[in-house]
Parts: structure tokens; sequence; C-alpha cells
């Protein structure tokens, strides 16, 4: 237990105000987890699984009204109102500290409450921060212990230290009228109340490395993105990371552990996971921008997970994993979930808990895992995990990936002119809506450097920061691209494979970051030759690469206009930048 005054001088507050029957602190043993393991199965919390075929493996159901993120009850509590933004819901820390206190007050009557000491980022790492999370829920200690670093390593590092993140989290009644997920940035603290499902209560993930850091980067001269981070080696042993920030379903997590081509494999080349979400960045002592993952494990959707669309993934799971909302094969005691493979267990029992017979639900078009089940796996498992996981430095970047899913107008992949000119792809990037996500297809959504939901403060002033960034760094600035894997043909089919080869586009990327790749300059940035693009390998005719690199000026002035439309939404705040930024870009398109 630490001696810092400020944590103890909290977690007495907390104590005071949810009034639980005992207090524990968690102190990162294997010991301490495993006897947690043991008593959240025998309070009914998890549910053991089959210990030979998923060692340390155990299976979690939520309440049937808690199974996603609640972006309409999320708030952004600054001290203004403007300060939010127009992408932030906004409540007064006035009227949101009584009341969240008042929700959480006695809620911890007879339970335990958990001090969750936690380092986002290697311990000791210059780009990591610390924070403590109370909860009532050992679901939530056990996700921690995987996804974050716990324990008295944590309260070591911290010491006397006061600057780290208070997070309050209580299950009270799971009450949908009364939950809410609320962020301090001023003050360094995270309220989450009435909700045990993970992307809420973890107070880590989204509310701390993205919302929190987010504010805490742009006051400190550092970056908190929505990015995963990925390493290349070439057959020489050089290896040289990127980021790259998508909107979901968009195949960020299958990029993060892509397996290449058989024919680079054969030459020697390997791709290295450093982190499928989240990507801290910041100047290194060389002037290079410098990047950690702040998690240390994955928090993965499992629907449609399976040896083919992402193995590295899949195995990720086989040990020490949390389970939720998944199917519970009674035969074997193991899980299973669409996707995962055509044999549904007929002896089951579906996420809520219910008898299901998988053969016969599946004809009938009844799901037995939730759409949103997932699993929270130790980085660790990953056979591709980079051997720089644990880097206190971080790992240099080299270029920074934008990417949305059109079906028109974006090409294959083209890199931004400069640094400013990359903020403004960054800032428009947009996926279209399937038929099976909303019913209306093609619909266009925005969502700039997949932040939308997660950024912290107002995201005109977010804009500017990324120009801020970009001064800081002067010419050793990344490059900054935007891909596109998912254009489609006349008959809906797509016309770039995916997958693996993706890989065939990193491979241009670099080239282009170290000056041996050729590009053609058009109005929206350095587009590659059909050559430039390696297809051997792949059974894929030249004229279809030409045709998703191909720019075609007209769709993108209809473009520019809908882009004109959604700046307005940030006012006054809207950096001039970006305004000169798409005003350049109608006239090139123009000419």
């Amino acid at each position: 237990m630490t001696t810092n005054k400020s944590v103890l001088a909290w977690v007495k507050e907390m104590e005071d105000l949810m009034n639980p029957e005992k207090v524990v602190w968690i102190d990162g043993s294997k010991e301490q987890i495993e006897a947690l393991r043991e008593e959240a199965c025998k309070i009914g919390e998890l549910i053991k699984l089959n210990q030979e075929k998923l060692p340390e493996c155990y299976l979690h159901r939520t309440a049937v009204n808690d199974v996603a993120r609640v972006e309409g009850r999320t708030f952004i509590c600054s001290r203004n109102e403007e300060d939010a933004g127009p992408t932030n819901n906004w409540m007064d820390p006035k009227e949101a500290y009584p009341m969240l206190f008042d929700i959480a007050r006695g809620s911890m009557k007879g339970k335990t409450m958990y001090v969750i000491p936690y380092s986002m980022g290697p311990v000791g790492s210059p780009l990591a921060q610390i924070g403590y999370e109370v909860t009532d829920s050992i679901y939530v200690v056990l996700n921690m212990a995987i996804m974050t670093r716990v324990g008295t390593k944590v309260e070591e590092q911290l010491g006397d230290n006061e600057n780290w993140i208070k997070g309050l989290h209580s299950r009270c009644d799971i009450d949908e009228e009364k939950r809410y997920i609320c962020h301090f940035p001023e003050d360094n603290y995270i309220i989450s109340v009435n909700s045990g499902y993970g992307g809420n209560v973890l107070l880590g993930k989204k509310c701390f490395a993205l919302r929190i850091a987010s504010y805490l980067g742009k006051n400190d001269e550092w970056m908190a993105e929505h990015m995963l981070i990925l390493g290349i080696e070439n057959p020489k042993g050089e290896v040289k990371y990127v980021t790259a920030a998508f909107p979901s379903a968009c195949g960020k997590t299958n990029l993060a552990m892509l397996i290449p081509p058989e024919g680079y494999r054969k030459d020697g080349y390997k791709v290295w996971t450093v982190g499928d979400d989240i990507a801290w960045m910041r100047k290194g002592p060389d002037g290079r921008l410098w990047a950690i993952n702040p998690e240390n494990g994955f928090f993965g959707v499992a629907p449609g997970t399976n040896k083919k669309s992402n193995p590295n993934a899949l195995a990720s799971t086989a040990q020490g994993t949390i389970f939720t909302n998944v199917v519970h094969n009674l035969d074997d005691n193991t899980v299973w979930w669409e996707g995962l493979d055509k044999n549904p267990p007929a002896n089951a029992l579906n996420w809520k808990g219910e008898k299901w017979n998988g053969p016969e639900e599946t004809a009938k078009g009844n799901k037995g895992a939730h759409p949103n089940s997932r699993f929270t796996a130790p980085a660790k498992n990953c056979p591709c995990i980079s051997p720089a996981f644990d880097e206190t430095a971080g790992v240099p970047i080299s270029a920074i990936i934008f990417g949305g899913r059109r079906a028109q107008t974006t090409p294959l992949v083209y890199q931004s002119r400069d640094w400013n000119n990359g903020v403004f792809v960054g800032s428009i990037m947009a996926s279209e809506t399937t038929a099976a996500a909303t019913g209306a297809v093609g619909v266009v959504r925005r969502d700039p450097m997949a932040m939308l939901p997660f950024c912290g403060y107002h995201m005109g002033d977010y804009f500017n920061h990324w120009f801020e960034m970009g001064e800081i760094l002067g010419d050793k600035a990344p490059k900054i691209f935007n891909v596109n894997w998912f254009r489609l043909d006349d008959n809906g089919n797509f016309l770039w494979p995916g997958f693996g080869d993706n890989f065939r586009v990193l491979e241009w990327i670099l080239g282009r970051c170290d000056g041996t790749a050729e590009a053609n300059e058009t109005a929206i940035g350095y587009v590659p030759n059909a050559d430039d693009i390696n297809l051997e390998g792949l059974d894929m005719e030249r004229d279809i690469l030409e045709s998703i690199l191909y720019v075609d000026n007209e769709k993108w002035l209809k473009e520019a206009e809908v882009i004109e439309e959604f700046y307005k939404k940030f006012g006054d705040r809207l950096p001039e930048k970006l305004a000169s930024q798409l005003n350049a870009l109608k006239e090139r398109l123009s000419k």
C-alpha cells in the first residue's frame, strides 16, 4: 500500500462516500489475482472455462441493458461549455460532481472496494501516466490487470508525486437512467456509475487513454491518438514503425496484426504489433516523434475473429483471457461466437445465459454471442507482438496513416503534400455506412482522426494542436498518408483484396518515407503509379489497380462542398489553416 498522501486522502474520501465493508489494495501479484478469480467464480461474476483447452480463461456476462459504450451518457465536464466543443456532451462540473456522488453514495455497503494503482504505458516510461481506479467489481480488477500494468511497482514509480488520474467506478444498480461516464479534464478525474461493461468501466481505456490524455497532451506538447502502432521489418533486419487511425469496421485490428503475403515472408519481411488501438506520442531527444502503446492487452470484438480473418488475434485469446457475452459451449466448457467457425455448439448457453441450440438457432438467424461481445487478452500472447513492446523510450514513427471506408472517390492510397495538408487529410476522414449497419447505404459519416467520440476537448482546438505538433517536429515530422481498402465495382464487389495484401501498400508508404518510391502529384496529394505497387503473386489486373488509384476531380469537388459544410460545426474555433487547406484543394481541383 502506498504512502502517497494525496492518494491516501482520496481513497479515504471514496471509502467515506461509498461505505464498503472492506478495502482491498491491488498489488499485482499472481497470488492475489488467482484469489480474486476464485472469489469471482464463487459469487458468479466469472465462470471458469476448460483449463486444458483455455488455461486461465474465464467467461463473464454483463446485464442485458449494459452491453456497449454509451456515447449518449458520456460527458466532458469542462468548466466552460464551449471548451467541450460541439462533438461532445457537456455537463457543468458544479452539477455533475454532486449528482454523481449522490448516485454513488453508500453504493458499496456490504461490498469490497478495490483500489487499483495502474500505469498507462511501461512503468517508468517518460511517456507513461499513472492512475488509480476504485471499483466494486472483480471483473474490472481482473480486466485492468490485463489491460494495464497494475500493482506495487506502479505505486513505487509514483512515489509522493501528486500528478495522477482519479477514477471512481461503482456498479450501483446498473440503472440505465442513472448511467453516467463523466470526464473532468481540468481536474484529472473520471467517474463512471451504473455500468459494468468494459468500455464504460475500464477507466484506463478510452476514458483515460484518449479523453483525459488528449487534454493532457494538448497542454504538454504530446499526442494521445486512437491509433494502432505497427513495426515493419525488412530482410536486412531494419524495422520502421507507422501509426494508423481508422473508424470502426475499417480493419484496424487486422492491420495491427497483419501477416505479409507469402512471397514477402519468404524474402524475410516481418510485421510486429506494438499496439492495436491507442498511441501516445511525444517528440524524442533526437527530434523525431516517438510512440508507446499505453495499454498492456487487447480489448477486442469477438464476432468475426477467426483463423482466417485474424489468426494472431485469435491466438492471443488462448490463455489468460476474459471472454464477455459470448456463447458458452457446455459440452467441453469452452466458448464460441459467430464467425469463429461454422460449427455452432448444440448444447450451449447464449450470451444471456439462456439454453441455446446453435444449429437450430443459427438457421433461424438468432445469434448466440452479442454483436459487441469481447475478449480481454494479454498483448504478450500475440505471436507477432513487437520485441519493442515494453521499451520505455517507445518507438520512432516514420509515417502516420489515416483511412476510411469509401466505395468511390478516395483512392487506394495517397500521400499528403506536407504536415499541414496531412492534418487536413485527417480532419476529413470519413466512412460510408453499409446496409448491415444501418439500413441506409452510402451515408458518409465524418470521424476526424477517428477521434470524434474520444476527444476530451473542443475538436477545433484539437486540430490546432496537430498544427502545433507539426511546428514542434519541423522537418523530422512523420509523413502523412490516407488509405482506402474498400473501393467497390458497379456490382458492389471489393476491388482490392485487403488483409495481408495491404502490406503492398505499406511497402510503398515506407518507400515514400525513405525517398525510394515514385508517385504522381494530383490535386489531393501524391498517388503511386500502378507500377509502384508490387502485384507479384496477386491475381489482379493492372487496369483494376489503375482504376482504384485514379483521382476523379469532379467527385472531389463535390466532396469539398460536403467538407465545407462539416467544418461549419466547429465555428470560429476551426483553425484558419484548415479553411486555407480546403480552399487550396478547391483551386487545384478546378484547374
